[in-house]
C-alpha cells in the first residue's frame, strides 16, 4: 500500500493527536502517571492504526484485513473492563470511595475515547483519499487532512464532554450545627455524633455547602445515591480530609432534603476554606449513569409544576 503511504501515516498521527489531546491528568492522579498513561497511549496508537488503514484496506479490495480490523475494534470494550477493575482494585484503599457509579462513568469514558481516535483516524484518511481524487498535490491533501482531523477532534471532545454540577444546580455555604449528638446542616440531619471530642471538632473545623438544583431534572440526578458519592469522593481528595481509617465519624456524608430535593453535605478538610469546597462541589462532574429527565414526560411536568407552587 505504498501508494497509500501519506494517508496512512497522517491519519495515524491525527489520532494519536487526538487521543493526546484527550488524556488529562489532574488531581484525581487518574489515569495514573507514568504506567497508566503509557498504557492509554498505547492503546490510542492501536486505536488510530485501525482508523488509518481502515479505507486503504477497502481500496484494495482486502477484505480480509476489513474483517480483522472489525474484531479488533471489538476488543476495545476490553477496555472498560479493564479500567473497572483496575478501578475497582483500589477502590478498597480509598479513605473516601469514588463509588460504583463513578468507577462505571471513568470506564466507560476511556471506551468511548478509543472509539473517538478511530473515527479521528477514519475521517482524515478519507478527507485525504478525496482530496487524492481530486488531483491536488501532496500538500493540499495534508493541509485538509490536518483540517479535518483537527474540527473532528474537538467536536467529538465538546460532544461527550461531561456536564458539571455547577450547570444543573448552585451551591452555597451551609451552616453546621448540632441537635444534641446530630449532626445537622441547615436543619437536615446529616449522622450521630456521640463522641464529644468528635462534635468539638465538626464545630471549630468543619464546613459544610447545601446544592440547590435548578430543576427537577437536577433534583432527580443529585437524589442518585452514586452522583453524591462522587461529590463527597472529589471534595476529599481535593481539599483534603481530617479522617483516617476506622473514623467514621469524620466520614463526608451528603445527605438529602426530602422536602425540597436540596443535598447538603459537611466534611472535615485539612484547610478548611468554604469557598474552596464550593469550588470543589461545582466542578464534579454529573455522571452519565446518574441523570434522570423526568422533565421529558408529562407526569414529571405536573409533579414540577405541584413542587413549585408547595416551594
Amino acid at each position: 500500500m505504498g501508494k497509500f503511504s501519506v494517508q496512512i501515516i497522517l491519519s495515524l498521527i491525527m489520532g494519536l493527536l487526538a487521543r493526546l489531546y484527550m488524556i488529562r491528568i489532574d488531581q484525581r492522579q487518574y489515569p495514573s502517571y507514568p504506567q497508566g498513561l503509557i498504557s492509554h497511549l498505547t492503546l490510542g496508537v492501536i486505536a488510530a492504526s485501525l482508523g488509518a488503514v481502515a479505507l486503504p484496506a477497502l481500496v484494495q479490495k482486502e477484505f480480509g484485513a476489513v474483517t480483522f480490523l472489525a474484531l479488533a475494534a471489538q476488543q476495545f470494550r476490553d477496555v472498560r473492563n479493564m479500567e473497572r477493575q483496575s478501578l475497582d482494585n483500589i477502590e478498597p484503599t480509598e479513605l473516601v470511595p469514588r463509588g460504583t457509579a463513578y468507577i462505571e462513568d471513568i470506564a466507560k469514558a476511556f471506551e468511548a475515547r478509543n472509539y473517538m481516535v478511530i473515527i479521528t483516524s477514519l475521517v482524515t484518511s478519507i478527507t485525504v483519499y478525496i482530496i487524492k481524487l481530486l488531483k491536488l498535490s501532496v500538500y493540499i491533501q495534508v493541509f485538509f487532512g490536518i483540517l479535518v482531523g483537527s474540527m473532528i477532534a474537538l467536536a467529538l471532545k465538546r460532544l461527550l464532554s461531561r456536564q458539571l454540577i455547577m450547570e444543573i444546580a448552585e451551591v452555597k455555604p451551609a451552616n453546621i450545627h448540632f441537635d444534641g449528638p446530630l449532626l445537622m446542616v441547615n436543619d437536615v440531619v446529616i449522622m450521630n455524633i456521640g463522641l464529644k471530642g468528635s462534635r468539638k471538632i465538626y464545630e471549630e473545623n468543619g464546613i459544610a455547602v447545601e446544592i440547590i438544583p435548578n430543576d427537577a431534572n437536577a433534583r432527580a440526578t443529585l437524589a442518585n445515591i452514586g452522583q453524591r458519592q462522587a461529590i463527597q469522593h472529589n471534595a476529599a481528595i481535593q481539599l483534603g480530609i481530617r479522617k483516617d481509617v476506622d473514623e467514621p465519624d469524620f466520614t463526608p456524608i451528603a445527605r438529602r432534603n426530602p422536602h425540597n430535593g436540596n443535598i447538603v453535605m459537611a466534611i472535615i478538610p485539612m484547610e478548611p476554606n468554604v469557598e474552596l469546597l464550593v469550588e470543589a462541589v461545582n466542578k464534579t462532574p454529573v455522571l452519565e449513569t446518574a441523570k434522570r429527565k423526568p422533565l421529558e414526560s408529562k407526569l414529571g411536568n405536573q409533579e414540577n409544576d405541584r413542587l413549585k407552587g408547595e416551594l
